[in-house]
Order: C-alpha cells, then structure tokens, then sequence
C-alpha cells in the first residue's frame, strides 16, 4: 500500500481529570488539554495549537524537502502561525454565528542566502504541504459513536 493512502490512527482518551485530553500516536504521546480560563488545567497546548502546529511542522517539511532537492542554500526555517475567527463578508450579518470563518495566517521566515524568486518559489511550495492541501480541500468526516 502506497504511504499516502494508508490509513493513519491516533488514539484519544480522556477521563475525569478536566479537559487534558492523552493522544497516541504509535509510540507518541502527546496531551492536549483547555487554558485554566475556561476549566482546563493548562497541561498542554489546545486543540487549535495542535492544528496549527500541525500544518506549520508539515509546511517547513515540505520547504525544506523542496529547497534541498534544488540545492539551494539556507540554514532555518522559522514560522509563525495565527488563527482567529473573522467576517466571511464585510460584516453584513455580524450577528450571525455562521458570517465567521476560520482564518489561519502562516508567516515563514528563511534564514539563508536565497533570491527573491527562490523565496516566491518557496511560498508557493507551502501551500503544497499534504496538511495545507487537506485543510484546503474537499474533506469529509465521519463520526460513529457506541456505547462501552
């Protein structure tokens, strides 16, 4: 089976201890959990952290897979990621929950000696990431739930 159509799993468990949530990946361990403000305990990053880290990790990944096969030369990437709910239209239902949409802002920063069109090259690569082509594209979820 070609790597990227197999199926990935990651285990969720979450007890009686708030929101921090325990999530397993293969031999991964990660936890998530809510900031103090809202009932958490502020144990680890939310769940948005986690999709941001998420898409930013899978971004830098693929620019630096890009910029090596090219031979082109730098040092770091850095990036910086925002997410917040803004007006989909210039505020014409601003009362409605559904006029809000998800915006995520990725500002990449490349330390090394590289062109002005090297680096417009390798903007466009990041948005060739799988994770941003994911979040971008048709995506349907599926949801069961059973009693234990």
């Amino acid at each position: 089976m070609a790597e990227s159509t197999k199926k990935k799993i990651v285990h969720i468990h979450l007890g009686t201890d708030n929101f921090k949530t325990v999530m397993t990946a293969g031999q991964h361990e990660l936890i998530s959990d809510e900031p103090k403000n809202i009932g958490g305990s502020d144990e680890g990053p939310d769940p948005y952290d986690y999709l941001m880290m998420s898409l930013g990790s899978c971004t830098v990944i693929t620019i630096r897979m890009y910029a090596e096969r090219k031979g082109w030369d730098f040092k770091n990437i850095y990036m910086e990621l925002r997410h917040q709910k803004d007006y989909a239209e210039d505020c014409k239902d601003c009362d409605d929950p559904k006029a809000k949409i998800d915006v995520i802002e990725k500002e990449i920063i490349i330390e090394g000696d590289l062109s002005d069109d090297q680096l417009e090259r390798l903007l466009e690569i990041s948005k060739k990431c799988p994770v941003h082509k994911t979040m971008q594209g048709d995506l349907e979820l599926k949801s069961t739930i059973e009693r234990k």
